[in-house]
């Protein structure tokens, strides 16, 4: 616990953020032999898998191999569950599905796999809903692992030994994995 809460309060620190991350959710696009793109969603609360909140999403409308318009699908049907209003009846959802509250929770901060250019996608979906000024968002690139911040040119290179860098990759190798 000592560990993930270093985690948490070196990630707050080096990524300018008001408070510690309580809820992170991770992103990351995939293709399936080059046919079927989908999305993952994993969330860590307090540094901790939540996998009850982990999501799939089955990218529909790009066609082929598109991360940025697939990384904007994913984003866009997660945060319009964030943002529209309850149904009155939690039988009466369109889809027949469920009302699950976990999809009203924001996260603190949201982490897309990639670069600057998955970082704008996600970007601009946040801009899209209004939520750019209540949900930081950051990229992580995997070659060096650097991770990228909006309006900033340069990425930020976290220290190797960094409890911070440490949760940051552990989040995105488990969006890879799921």
């Amino acid at each position: 616990e000592g560990k993930q809460t270093k985690a948490l309060t070196d990630l707050q620190e080096e990524l300018g953020l008001e408070s510690a991350p309580a809820r992170i959710e991770c992103y990351d696009i995939s293709t399936l032999h080059g046919q079927a793109t989908v999305g993952s969603m994993v969330v860590f609360v307090k540094g901790v898998p939540h996998k009850s909140d982990y999501r799939r999403f089955r990218i529909r409308t790009v066609e082929g191999t598109d991360d940025y318009a697939s990384m904007k699908e994913m984003l866009s049907r997660r945060l319009r569950h964030a943002t529209e209003p309850p149904p009155p009846d939690p039988g009466s959802r369109p889809s027949g599905k469920k009302d699950d509250a976990s999809w009203r929770l924001l996260p603190d901060l949201l982490v897309v796999d990639g670069g600057k250019g998955q970082l704008s996608a996600a970007l601009e979906v946040l801009d899209e809903y209004g939520l750019r000024d209540q949900v930081p968002a950051v990229g992580l690139a995997k070659q060096e692992e650097e991770i990228y911040l909006p309006d900033r040119s340069e990425p930020l290179r976290l220290p190797r030994t960094s409890e911070g860098l440490y949760l940051m990759q552990r989040i995105r190798d488990e969006a890879h994995r799921f």
